[in-house]
């Protein structure tokens, strides 16, 4: 057995507990609303669905290579990450803290699909919730660093709040988006986007593409503790820059010409073909490091 795969520990495959575990110094994590004293969410109780006593997402602080640190990490497997009231109050009540504390950054391990359809506008109101305070702590010279890798990626509010972070780390397997693929074939129809077709999924929303596309930091290996060490060198590296006008609107030029060059497309082939990768059809069998040479090597 080849002893490099076998001490990997896959952040896709992984409960958020475990992530927490491998991401932060041995020992030093917190919980904030630990098992004893959380509840479920009311909502779901009164539909007569399960339960969790998190309500799908871990808070707390703990420290990373020895800066102190607050966390939050979504639970993709209960409810795919789905963001409702509970859920959404914890969130934003350790960002709030945040800014009183002022602590090296927030990691906000992202693992959602968005809003929990069966708590409705409280789903939606949580996202808003989330969004406002995101800003709020970045403001204060916190930085909020996106940890995307899970099975669930980050779609729907939770891609808003993603892209609302300081910056996003992502592994390849991760996906990052507004509407997920199921949601755009059932509303615009399978010749839009097949949802079935995992290469297309992948092609036009995972790590490999956000990173070539540069709508996240780093592309990290599906590996806990190359996102342990992904985050605490880009940390390091890191500093909040201060919020501002001429900051918004170089981004929203950015997004601007990037809808007028790519609007038409339908494949990530044809953004990467564009972007001026000659052979397009090779990226999904780069490794991480071939496609970090190979994005450096592009046109700017």
């Amino acid at each position: 057995m080849n002893h490099a795969l076998a001490s990997r520990h896959s952040w896709f495959e992984a409960s958020a507990r475990t992530r927490l575990a491998g991401l932060l110094d041995a020992g030093s994590f917190r919980e904030i609303l630990p098992p004893a004293e959380s509840q479920p969410s009311p909502h779901l109780a009164q539909l007569d669905l399960p339960g969790a006593f998190d309500d799908g997402v871990i808070v707390g602080g703990g420290r990373l290579s020895g800066q102190s640190v607050l966390v939050a990490a979504q639970e993709g497997q209960f409810m795919g990450g789905a963001v409702g009231e509970i859920h959404g109050a914890k969130i934003v009540g350790l960002l709030r803290r945040a800014v009183k504390e002022k602590p090296a950054a927030v990691l906000f391990l992202i693992d959602s699909g968005g809003v929990r359809l069966h708590e409705a506008n409280a789903g939606l109101i949580a996202i808003s919730e989330i969004m406002r305070a995101v800003l709020e702590a970045r403001a204060a010279g916190v930085p909020v660093i996106a940890l995307v890798g899970g099975s669930c990626g980050a779609f729907g509010g939770m891609g808003i709040v993603a892209k609302l972070c300081s910056a996003i780390l992502m592994s390849e397997e991760g996906r990052l988006a507004l509407s997920g693929p199921e949601v755009i074939e059932t509303v615009a129809g399978v010749e839009e986007f097949d949802a079935k077709d995992r290469a297309l999924v992948w092609r036009v929303t995972g790590g490999k593409h956000r990173y070539l596309m540069g709508d996240c930091a780093a592309l990290l290996e599906d590996d806990i503790a190359a996102f342990r060490n992904g985050a605490a060198e880009f940390l390091a590296a890191w500093h909040e820059p201060e919020p501002g006008l001429a900051c918004l609107r170089a981004r929203q030029s950015v997004l601007e010409k990037r809808l007028a060059a790519y609007a038409s497309y339908r494949d990530g082939l044809q953004v990467w073909a564009a972007l001026g990768i000659a052979q397009p059809e090779t990226v999904p069998m780069l490794d991480r490091d071939s496609l970090v040479a190979l994005k450096e090597g592009l046109p700017t």
